[in-house]
């Protein structure tokens, strides 16, 4: 198994916020490109990895080729400028950020002007603050950015709509665990980067697309829209569930380091999920039932309902706070996800589809 983790490094230590995903885009096309036979972007900015299988020198054409489209979003939540006073940077929030842990956290602003700009959020003291707003975590409405640059020079440099995102650096943690912002889903971009390395030595029937898609946290719109593009026989989200901690719920959360998920939800195909089942016992590589009863708030919801519709999965890697700047994952998981996926992928026989049946 290849070294992930300065590749994993390399795609937290960038922004790419939903619909702004250049900065990590142009890293992903650089590490995918050895990978795959062809690489191409979407209108909306989604990169599209195609590795072709074995039947590409049948007779069949490429649109009657199986293809398995494995999805994985690029983009990250963070934050916008909403307003500006007095030198004080205010912002609301892109995607579903939890302000409870922003007071202090380090950001990039993104300013109109070219350049990142260094900033830190805080908080105005509570007693300035309307009543009853002060007394625990404050409203996103009430935090700021300080630059540390004059008003006269913020209003130069910042305008309403600039972007900024978190800056935390990620850290190496115990326990091979790695710790940072954005790794929710920037961890199974790393575990699809896997699965196309393990393939490179793996023969598979079907051809492979690898999507690296746009924005996911606001409204699934790169996943879509590529699979209406792609028209895949079947698709597999990958993506982060919620990793156990203190006080959490047995059902709902999931150990670090113990093995990834597979999602049970509406937006799941039954015969997916029992051929991912049985790789995995294969090939000695723990999952768990992960309970997704309506949404499964991943790119799945939408991929499943493209066109006449798509049998799709999803696999996911347990995650310790979800939507911060210091999330939390095991590296191991990372790995096992991406061997899972390139041994299903090994598994799926030239007539799998036609052997699909609910039950």
């Amino acid at each position: 198994m290849s070294d992930i983790l300065p590749f994993l490094k390399s795609i937290i230590s960038v922004s790419g916020l939903s619909g702004f995903e250049t900065p990590v885009a142009s890293l992903i096309e650089q590490k995918w490109t050895p990978l795959v036979d062809e690489l191409t972007r979407s209108r909306l900015g989604s990169i599209h990895g195609l590795k072709t299988g074995s039947l590409k020198k049948s007779i069949r054409p490429a649109d009657k080729r199986p293809s398995v489209l494995i999805a994985t979003h690029m983009d990250a939540i963070g934050l916008m400028v909403s307003r500006i006073v007095d030198g004080f940077v205010y912002i609301t929030n892109i995607g579903g950020v939890d302000s409870r842990v922003l007071p202090g956290s380090p950001v990039l602003v993104h300013a109109s002007s070219g350049e990142d700009l260094y900033g830190v959020v805080v908080m105005p003291p509570a007693n300035l603050l309307p009543d009853g707003e002060g007394g625990g975590a404050v409203a996103l409405k009430y935090l700021m950015v300080d630059t540390g640059l004059t008003p006269s020079e913020v209003s130069k440099r910042i305008k309403v709509g600039d972007r900024v995102a978190f800056n935390t650096e990620p850290v190496e943690m115990s326990g091979g665990c790695v710790s940072g912002h954005t790794l929710d889903n920037r961890a199974s971009v790393a575990a699809l980067t896997i699965c196309l390395e393990e393939l490179q030595s793996k023969s598979h029937t079907w051809d492979v697309w690898a999507l690296a898609s746009v924005q996911e946290e606001v409204t699934l719109g790169g996943a879509q829209t590529s699979t209406f593009q792609i028209r895949p026989t079947i698709a597999v989200a990958v993506d982060m569930t919620f990793g156990k901690g203190t006080g959490s719920s047995g059902y709902q959360t999931f150990a670090i380091g113990k093995g990834v998920t597979l999602g049970i939800s509406p937006s799941i195909h039954p015969f997916l999920y029992k051929r991912f089942k049985e790789v995995a016992e294969r090939i000695e590589i723990p999952v768990f039932d992960d309970m997704m009863p309506e949404y499964s708030s991943t790119d799945a919801d939408a991929m499943q309902l493209v066109a006449e519709g798509i049998p799709t999965m999803v696999v996911s890697i347990p995650q310790r706070y979800m939507h911060t700047p210091v999330e939390l994952v095991s590296v191991k998981d990372i790995q096992r996800a991406g061997r899972l996926l390139a041994e299903f992928i090994a598994s799926l026989e030239a007539d799998f589809i036609e052997k699909m049946v609910w039950e």
